[in-house]
């Protein structure tokens, strides 16, 4: 079984749980949009910091496009809100850990865009928005399918822990909304 087809499997829950939690913000309504946002950003700088620290760039070079932290930054900004506090960096200790959190990141990617709809275009969204460059998620997929890790389980770990942060706060984000 390939490493992609392990992460997809085991963390099924995990996106199911995350894709309901967020599928429940209203993103026609600034209000929601602004939690939404600030969810992610809880998240999404933490673990692009961990996948730097942990050696991102060495098993995918063109790492710097995929970067979405500060275009999040900026669509908060632009809506007057301030940047919210970072959860805890996942421990990505692994190269098999590395490729799970990326695995979940690169993924939010895909679900990002059918949520752009969504979005009215008045309001900033470049962060839902951003395309990459062209072939940056094949490229991503079959590197994926091409890594041949000792431990599958701690990609699978870690793209679990990285779902869990995206649900703490989305929960944290949702419960302030008024």
């Amino acid at each position: 079984m390939s490493l992609r087809s392990a992460l997809r499997a085991q963390t099924a829950d995990c996106h199911a749980a995350v894709d309901t939690l967020f599928g429940s913000f209203n993103l026609s309504r600034i209000q929601d949009y602004r939690a939404f946002l600030r969810a992610h950003a809880r998240v999404v700088p933490s673990v692009e910091y961990a996948l730097e620290n942990g050696g991102i760039g060495r098993l995918l070079p063109d790492w710097p496009d995929r970067r979405r932290a500060h275009l999040l930054a900026a669509d908060i900004r632009e809506l007057d809100d301030r940047l919210p506090v970072l959860l805890p960096q996942p421990a990505l200790l692994s190269e098999a850990a590395i490729w799970g959190a990326a695995y979940v990141l690169e993924g939010s990617k895909l679900g990002g865009l059918l949520l752009a709809k969504a979005v009215p275009d008045h309001l900033p969204n470049s962060y839902l928005s951003l395309q990459g460059l062209k072939g940056a998620m094949r490229l991503f997929m079959d590197r994926l399918d091409a890594t041949m890790v000792e431990d599958p389980d701690a990609a699978v770990a870690a793209a679990r822990d990285v779902f869990d942060l995206f649900l703490k706060a989305g929960q944290a984000e949702l419960e302030a909304v008024p």
